[in-house]
C-alpha cells in the first residue's frame, strides 16, 4: 500500500462510519499549512474523484497575522489540486499577545481562528468544515480532559453547528500521526509551513503527548485501548469500529515494515 493509499483508506473508512457527507455537499478544509491539514486536503481532494458520494471541495486559510506568514505555497499547492484557496487575513496574533497579553493563549486563540473559518465557510455556501485532528488527537484531548477537567470526553467525529448550520468533520481521525508523518517525508511537492506562534511546543497538549509516548514505551498499545475504550463506551458519539478497523490499528503496530524510519534500535 503506497503511502497515499494508507491515508485513503482511513479518511474512507472515517467518512463511511459516521456519515461525514451528503450529495452535493461543499466541504470547506480549515487549513493551516502544518502537515495535519494539508495531507486531509491531499485525501480530500484525492477521494474527491471517486468517492460514491459526490461532493467539492475548497481551501480555507486564516492568516492570524504573525511577522513572516507567508501561504502563497499553500494557494499554489491548491492550484494543482484544482482546489479553490480563499486567504482570511486576520489581527489574531495582535489581539492575543499585544492587546490582550494572554497568558495561556491557546483558547482565546482557538475560538478566534474558529469564528473567522466558519464564518467564511458560510460565505461561501459551505454545509461542512473538515478539520485535520487525527487519531492522536483524539486520544490526547480525551487524556485533558480527564486529567485538567474531571471529566469523560472529547471532540466528536460530527459536530452540527447549530447558529451557522454548519457540520464539523473529521476525516482523519483513524489515521495515527505517525501515518501522516510518513507520508509527508515521501510527498516533498506537498508544502508544509512551520508555525510562526510563540507558543508553539509549550502547551500542555504536548506535554500530554510526551506522557504517553513515555507511557507507550511500557504499556505497547496503549493509545489504541484509550481510543477503543471511548468507541465503545459510547462518548460524544463515537462508536465502536469494526473487525476490518481494529485489524488496520494492529496490522500499523505489528508491521514495522510499514515505517521503517520509525523503528527504534535499542542500545546494548
Amino acid at each position: 500500500m503506497n503511502e497515499l493509499q494508507r491515508i485513503l483508506s482511513f479518511t474512507r473508512r472515517a467518512l463511511d462510519d459516521y456519515h461525514m457527507i451528503r450529495p452535493g455537499d461543499t466541504v470547506a478544509v480549515g487549513v493551516s499549512g502544518g502537515k495535519d491539514s494539508m495531507t486531509l486536503l491531499t485525501a480530500l481532494a484525492a477521494l474527491r474523484r471517486f468517492y460514491p458520494i459526490p461532493f467539492s471541495l475548497c481551501a480555507i486559510a486564516v492568516d492570524m497575522g504573525f511577522p513572516g506568514s507567508n501561504f502563497d505555497p499553500v494557494a499554489a499547492y491548491c492550484d494543482t489540486l484544482r482546489v479553490p484557496f480563499h486567504l482570511v487575513r486576520s489581527d489574531i496574533a495582535a489581539i492575543v499577545f499585544d492587546i490582550r497579553k494572554e497568558k495561556n493563549p491557546c483558547a482565546l486563540c482557538a475560538n478566534l481562528r474558529r469564528g473567522a473559518l466558519h464564518r467564511t465557510a458560510v460565505e461561501m455556501g459551505c454545509q461542512r468544515v473538515a478539520l485535520g485532528h487525527h487519531f492522536d488527537d483524539v486520544v490526547d484531548t480525551f487524556m485533558l480532559n480527564l486529567f485538567y477537567e474531571g471529566r469523560l470526553g472529547c471532540f466528536a467525529p460530527v459536530t452540527y453547528l447549530s447558529r451557522t448550520d454548519l457540520y464539523l468533520i473529521r476525516p482523519l481521525l483513524y489515521a495515527q500521526e505517525k501515518d501522516i508523518r510518513y507520508y509527508v517525508r515521501h510527498t516533498p511537492q506537498m508544502p508544509v509551513l512551520d508555525s510562526l506562534c510563540p507558543e508553539n511546543h509549550a502547551t500542555e497538549r504536548e506535554n500530554m503527548k510526551n506522557l504517553l509516548h513515555r507511557l507507550e514505551t511500557d504499556h505497547k498499545g496503549l493509545r489504541h485501548r484509550i481510543f477503543r475504550a471511548l468507541c465503545s463506551s459510547g462518548i460524544d458519539g463515537y462508536r465502536e469500529t469494526d473487525r476490518r478497523m481494529r485489524d488496520m490499528f494492529t496490522d500499523a503496530d505489528k508491521d514495522t515494515r510499514a515505517f521503517p524510519e520509525d523503528r527504534k534500535v535499542k542500545k546494548r
